[in-house]
């Protein structure tokens, strides 16, 4: 692999007035040295990543960064700006800006060389070289690490870190202080001094001595939402001011490849410790009865000294953090800016995910039943009782009859696994129970909703109270499974389950009563839903309410059904035909995907459209959005009807009125196809861009439009 950065690509007299400017000035480097292979695509990278968080420093520095996979390989541009740019820093524009490319999937090339830019930055010897350097050069060696100057620039961090700062890692990016080859994680001590070695002298008897104390220990947490340069600037500063205090600090970097977590011997010998994070700390209950700070990461760059003085002072007044709770699996790394309303997300779309294995087998096999034995199956003797092996029927019934038990498991798994998103595992009990409830006074589908938020609930507001440590071993086991559930059992059957019965008949009815406009109006409303996340939490709202009706069928909600997985395959198809028909709007990767989206598609998988979406929100979305409300309208007029919960066109035969409901998706796949088509035609006559900018030509190699 060549060098990381060279003399040309250097320019220490940028011109660029704007952030974009200045990135499409460095952008033409890489792509003149033929390290960028699609310069519009590369930038609309750069630009995706810098309207997640902007790239600016304190300190006058920019570091605009992506992978994308319009990079051959790791490369770093360096420009100096005489005026400034700004990049979003607090403190004003940036003189210094790094332009940081890496290959798609190269996460730990693009980590470390992020990693290591931010570590040298925070050594003023280093930026100050850097805005003194008349050569581009002289400044390609000092970012390598090569350079004398280099060398001395690392010097102080060298003390602090115990490594040679003229080395360079294998990306060719030079260290000012020891890292690692990836930059997921990293655990370093100071380095300790060595003792003074004593004059010669005549030997004495020796005397005993009292043995030193042993130095503070800190532990340490640094992230930041990226989880690249203030994660690794932080941890940088810290260690540096706990030396220069005498004090031993412990840093875990909670970057964006992961973390690697500190010993739990050195956590649990630690005196102190420091949070320096933006966003939730993974694992927090670790620290637990430790003298803790805990502010933001750009604190632990900014004033360290301060942080490390400040958990000592606590240290020495026998300051402690609480407990650690137990913390609900989809809690576990939830920012902690989340809202009541995001939280709320997380926890139904807990009780969908285990729900949808048992709805799909269930489903499937009750759906295989009615194909093989017709409706009447369902009134069918148990086969426990009656079972005939040369009777396809007896198949059949065995079929439903296996089906139905799965089905049964519908409502309590929502239930159960809602209260356990909430409060772990002592939520899955009351959960169930109130699951059950609600099948026996037929609340069904809200019920279960509504009985998973109160026993989770239930079991969290349990665990808020105090308990003698003496009763502690048994709250899991009987206590709160005991208390919350003669809870939740008390509310379903007296309180809401009576209320929430009447709402879900009244629901019932009313699909069942579906008809003309409004039934119409009903699957566009539905495929609107299904295609405006693809998969996300809206798309699963319309699935859950379509999954629902099949507890108990009727002609309604068997048409919801066939609406529903009829606009959800109609992205990922549409987005295959287009690549297809008008191949050259769309990038050579979003080419090979849509290869694959024609079987997603029609395997119900509305994720395969994902990709498209990502890259092109406010073209795809809008486009699949209208076919699927075009193909969700056309199932209901038709009177399509699906008794299966998946399997897309693979359950074809299990469909009421087949061809209608293929025409129904075909019409609905060719609007989507168009108005996407047509959507990045417009964009491409107006200005350029990674989709638009290259073609394949007849030897299958890319070239520039």
């Amino acid at each position: 692999m060549s060098e990381l950065i060279t003399a040309e690509l250097v320019d220490l007299d940028l011109s660029a007035e704007t952030k974009d400017a200045a990135a499409r000035s460095l952008a033409e480097r890489m792509a003149a040295s033929g390290r960028v292979t699609d310069l519009e695509g590369f930038l609309a990278d750069v630009a995706a990543r810098e309207a997640q968080m902007p790239t600016g420093l304190d300190g006058g520095i920019g570091i605009p960064h992506c992978r994308s996979t319009h990079v051959t390989e790791p490369t770093l541009a360096f420009g100096r700006s005489a005026s400034g740019i700004d990049f979003g820093a607090p403190d004003g524009p940036a003189d210094l800006i790094f332009l940081i490319a890496a290959p798609a999937g190269g996460d730990a090339d693009h980590l470390s060389i992020l990693s290591t830019l931010a570590r040298h930055l925070m050594d003023g010897e280093f930026t100050g070289a850097l805005r003194s350097a008349t050569e581009p050069g002289r400044a390609a060696s000092l970012i390598r690490g090569d350079a004398p100057e280099a060398a001395e620039a690392g010097a102080a961090g060298a003390d602090a870190t115990g490594a040679d700062a003229s080395g360079a890692d294998e990306t060719g990016a030079g260290e000012a202080a020891e890292e690692p080859t990836t930059a997921a994680t990293e655990v370093r001590p100071p380095a300790a001094a060595e003792p003074p070695t004593p004059a010669a002298a005549e030997p004495t008897p020796p005397e005993p001595a009292a043995q030193p104390a042993a130095p503070f220990r800190i532990v340490a947490i640094t992230s930041c939402p990226t989880g690249i340069a203030h994660t690794y600037m932080a941890a940088e500063s810290l260690e540096k001011a706990g030396t220069a205090a005498g004090v031993e600090v412990f840093v875990e970097t909670q970057g964006s490849a992961g973390f690697k977590r500190l010993d739990p011997q050195l956590v649990a010998d630690a005196d102190g410790v420091i949070f320096a994070h933006d966003v939730e700390v993974r694992d927090k209950e670790r620290f637990a009865g430790k003298p803790i700070v805990d502010v933001g990461v750009k604190a632990g760059i900014n004033r360290p000294a301060e942080l490390i003085a400040e958990v000592r002072q606590k240290a020495a007044r026998g300051e402690v953090s609480a407990p650690a709770r137990p913390t609900a699996p989809m809690d576990k790394g939830a920012g902690a800016t989340d809202s009541y309303a995001t939280r709320l997300r997380k926890w139904l779309m807990t009780g969908v995910s285990y729900m949808v294995p048992f709805v799909a087998a269930g489903g499937l096999l009750i759906a295989l039943a009615f194909a093989i034995g017709g409706y009447t199956i369902n009134k069918a003797p148990s086969v426990a009782d009656h079972f005939v092996w040369t009777e396809a029927t007896s198949w059949a019934a065995l079929l439903f009859q296996i089906g139905g038990v799965a089905f049964g498991f519908l409502v309590p798994v929502l239930a159960g696994f809602i209260a356990y998103g909430m409060a772990d595992r002592p939520g899955l009990v009351p959960g169930f129970v109130g699951g059950a409830i609600a099948l026996t006074i037929n609340a069904g589908f809200l019920g279960g909703l509504i009985a998973g938020l109160i026993a989770g609930a239930v079991v969290m507001a349990i665990q808020r109270v105090t308990i003698p440590p003496v009763l502690r071993g048994i709250m899991p086991v009987v206590v709160i499974p005991l208390i919350s559930s003669v809870i939740v059992g008390f509310l379903m059957f007296l309180v809401v389950g009576k209320p929430v019965a009447a709402l879900q008949k009244g629901l019932t009815d009313w699909l069942s009563g579906l008809s003309g406009a409004n039934a119409i109006i009903l699957g566009a409303i539905l495929g609107l839903m299904m295609c405006f996340d693809l998969g996300g939490p809206l798309n699963k709202v319309a699935y859950a309410f379509a999954v629902g009706g099949l507890a108990n069928p009727n002609e309604g909600s068997l048409k919801v059904m066939a609406a529903v997985m009829a606009a959800g395959m109609v992205p990922p198809l549409a987005m295959a035909l287009a690549t297809t028909v008008r191949g050259r709007l769309f990038t050579k990767a979003e080419r090979e995907n849509g290869k694959a989206a024609w079987v997603l598609g029609a395997s119900f998988i509305t994720e395969g459209a994902i990709p498209f979406a990502a890259a092109d929100p406010l073209r795809v979305i809008p486009s699949a959005m209208a076919g699927g409300a075009v193909t969700g309208a056309l199932s209901m007029a038709f009177g399509c009807t699906l008794r299966a919960p998946h399997g897309g066109i693979f359950v074809v035969p299990l469909i009421g009125q087949p061809l209608l409901y293929l025409l129904a998706i075909a019409i609905g796949t060719c609007v989507s196809t168009a108005l996407v088509i047509l959507l990045k035609g417009l964009r491409g006559a107006s200005a350029g861009s990674p989709a638009d900018t290259s073609a394949s030509d007849a030897s299958g190699v890319t070239v520039a439009a």
